[in-house]
């Protein structure tokens, strides 16, 4: 046996021109240090380097038949073949196993399944087709699947007209971008506990010092909760959040985008002579709420000039942009963080941003809105609303009265 000093100066030689070596030159050095230290050197380089005594020996061999270094690390056809080249069946039959549960348009590019890699593996080997979890994985890739996760798409049954009036939309905001008009999209975003409480997601924090919160999601009387209603503007990739601390009510939407535009839509559009809203069908900006086309009339007066709206069919309020553009960068952002006041929450919205330039203002309003709020027949009347020919309930101007 060697002892320990020379194990260590075979593991700095090997430490410092292990990076320079490729594989043949790796084990013919290794084979040269063995030779040198005479009996038990491939064992003595082995414990040092890690390197394999099969290797050592092998580099031994071609010491002794003066085989040098090559342009090519391994000769021709070397090296262990591809688990699908050496099995022609093992593709066929992880499709079959994956098929059955195969999830989405079978023609889209990104197909996934919900089986793991491991059980795949297991039942491939089990049928004959031994392979390991890692080349199931490779497999699943190369052939379009991927890992994902559920999407809140579907709300319940499909209406006749559901892609009609998507097109309807998308050739309305089309029209106003070019003549460059505002388009927004506005929701009221979930509401949210004020206090102390746990916020799904995960942030950065020196180990073992998690943010402690309350166990129990009780309401805190004073702090109530936070609304968030929102107004993206499409064309600038900008947005505006009022927080209310009251109810969400159609006066309560129609004051957010009052906000919004003092705030930034003047600014941003100084040529605006009509504006274009995109909504869900429900909420406090409902296609059937009163209330919503007598605030809308409020504020078309206000801004003096019509206000289009058209709204998205049922069931599909996640194809709103304000979804997907603003709302899920603002959870993403505050994941993790318990909203402790309604301060922190303002911050948190206001500093959101994404790489393609998204900037959102915020600010807290602390109006009163009260729910039920009865519009008579008269006051209903008295709303300047002309509606499209193109599903009236879901399209309609308001027109500013004189």
């Amino acid at each position: 046996m060697h002892d320990a000093s020379v194990i260590q100066g075979i593991e700095f030689r090997y430490a410092a021109l292990a990076s320079r070596l490729d594989e043949r030159l790796r084990r013919q050095w290794a084979a040269a240090e063995a030779r040198s230290l005479g009996w038990g050197g491939v064992a003595a380089v082995s414990q040092a380097t890690g390197i394999a005594r099969n290797t050592i020996t092998r580099g031994l061999k071609e010491l002794d038949q003066g085989v040098g270094a090559i342009t090519s690390v391994r000769s021709p056809g070397g090296g262990r073949k591809a688990a699908a080249q050496t099995d022609p069946q093992l593709e066929q039959a992880l499709e079959r196993l994956v098929d059955p549960v195969t999830r989405g348009d079978p023609e889209s590019p990104l197909r996934w399944t919900c089986k793991s890699t491991t059980q795949l593996a297991a039942e491939l080997t089990r049928q004959g087709h031994p392979v390991s979890p890692s080349t199931v994985g490779r497999l699943l890739k190369a052939v379009g699947y991927s890992l994902q996760g559920n999407r809140k798409t579907k709300e319940g049954g499909q209406h006749p007209d559901r892609n009609a009036q998507f097109e309807h939309i998308n050739s309305r905001v089309k029209t106003f971008q070019k003549r460059e008009q505002p388009v927004i999209s506005v929701d009221t975003k979930k509401k949210e506990l004020v206090g102390n409480f746990r916020n799904s997601g995960r942030e950065w924090l020196p180990q073992g010092e998690p943010d402690e919160v309350l166990v129990h999601d009780f309401m805190d009387k004073q702090l109530g909760k936070a609304i968030p209603y929102g107004v993206y503007d499409i064309t600038q990739n900008e947005g505006w959040v009022s927080v209310g601390i009251d109810h969400d009510t159609a006066r309560f939407a129609a004051q957010a985008i009052r906000r919004w535009w003092k705030k930034m839509g003047r600014k941003r559009h100084p040529a605006a002579k009509e504006l274009l809203i995109t909504a869900d069908g429900g909420g406090s900006n409902s296609s059937r709420c009163r209330l919503w086309k007598v605030a809308l009339q409020e504020l078309a007066n206000g801004l003096e000039m019509p206000i289009h709206v058209c709204h998205f069919p049922p069931g599909t309020s996640k194809w709103n942009k304000i979804e997907h553009r603003m709302f899920c960068h603002i959870t993403q952002n505050w994941r993790g963080r318990p909203l402790v006041s309604h301060e922190v929450i303002i911050n948190l919205i206001a500093n959101t941003s994404t790489r393609q330039g998204l900037r959102i203002k915020a600010e807290l309003d602390h109006a009163n809105y009260p729910l039920k709020t009865k519009v008579t027949d008269d006051e209903l009347q008295a709303v300047q609303i002309k509606r499209h020919k193109f599903h009236g309930e879901w399209n309609y101007t308001i027109i500013p009265t004189k």
